[in-house]
């Protein structure tokens, strides 16, 4: 009895399967953000190199400073780059004096000497740029319920990276008449879900003036926050790249020796000489 309990429950298990594989599937219903979606425009950027090859690619030191420029005339409203001192703007060509009244325009938060209590204290070359809001609840609160992220590594943490820097502040527009926004967003094609809680950042040309004279058209804003939010993610990028090929360079010497010293060591015993008696 048991055994045809047992060879009924299997039975009715093998059946349910059978009738689940016939049944015809639920039509899946398109993704609405997939239609109107786009990838990233790709640029080629100086720092990627010949073909956007990523090899010998060097910054454009004036571009990073305008682009600085952009960041801080702009973005740093609301978004800070908390992982940056001071003084690594010393890479990008600042001078030591420049950086020194940079800093000091800046208010960090300290503790005072006296009495302990929270203060505040002009920078210094070693501090790092500060935060915007002091955390996330008040970022929110100033940013109707929107978190504005640390731009610091966002060329890394986007995919596209600086490509989607440049489409995503540069491509806002009007949405289609079947797409809809809700109050206090934006529509950006180039935005994962399309609606966008940051404003336009850049509402046209002449927005800043650039110190070197360059004409500071919309696009050419957005190439060098862009470029300049790429070093921010990756200071060390041209150390890097330049290591690498030396090492690259040596190993292809090191094989090129090595392959020499293997033919000369085995030489004699692949290939004896003529007359020469085999060793026993």
């Amino acid at each position: 009895m048991v055994r045809l309990g047992a060879f009924g429950v299997g039975l009715l298990f093998v059946v349910t399967l059978l009738w689940a594989a016939v049944q015809p599937r639920d039509p899946v219903q398109p993704d609405p953000v997939e239609k109107y979606h786009l990838a990233p425009v790709a640029i080629d950027w100086s720092w990627r190199g010949p073909g956007n090859a990523g090899i010998f690619g060097t910054f454009d030191r004036a571009q990073l400073q305008r682009g600085f420029a952009v960041y801080k005339g702009i973005c740093s409203a609301c978004h800070a780059i908390h992982r940056v001192a001071f003084r690594d703007l010393a890479d990008i060509g600042f001078t030591a004096p420049q950086i020194k009244a940079l800093a000091k325009e800046y208010d960090i938060p300290s503790i005072d000497d006296k009495t302990g209590e929270p203060s505040t204290r002009k920078g210094l070359p070693s501090d790092k740029f500060p935060l915007i809001y002091p955390n996330e609840i008040a970022a929110r609160a100033a940013q109707n319920g929107a978190l504005p992220p640390d731009l610091s590594l966002i060329t890394k943490a986007r995919e596209g990276g600086a490509n989607y820097v440049h489409s995503l502040i540069t491509g806002y527009r009007d949405a289609p008449k079947d797409w809809q926004v809700p109050d206090g967003l934006y529509y950006n094609p180039y935005f994962r879900s399309l609606n966008v809680a940051m404003p336009p950042p850049l509402s046209g040309d002449g927005q800043i003036e650039y110190a070197d004279g360059t004409k500071a058209t919309k696009d050419q804003m957005a190439r060098d926050v862009a470029t300049f939010l790429t070093w921010t993610a990756e200071p060390k990028l041209e150390a890097r790249r330049s290591t690498g090929v030396a090492a690259v360079l040596f190993l292809a010497a090191l094989s090129v020796l090595a392959y020499l010293s293997y033919v000369r060591v085995w030489a004699d015993i692949k290939h004896p000489k003529a007359g020469a008696v085999p060793a026993e």
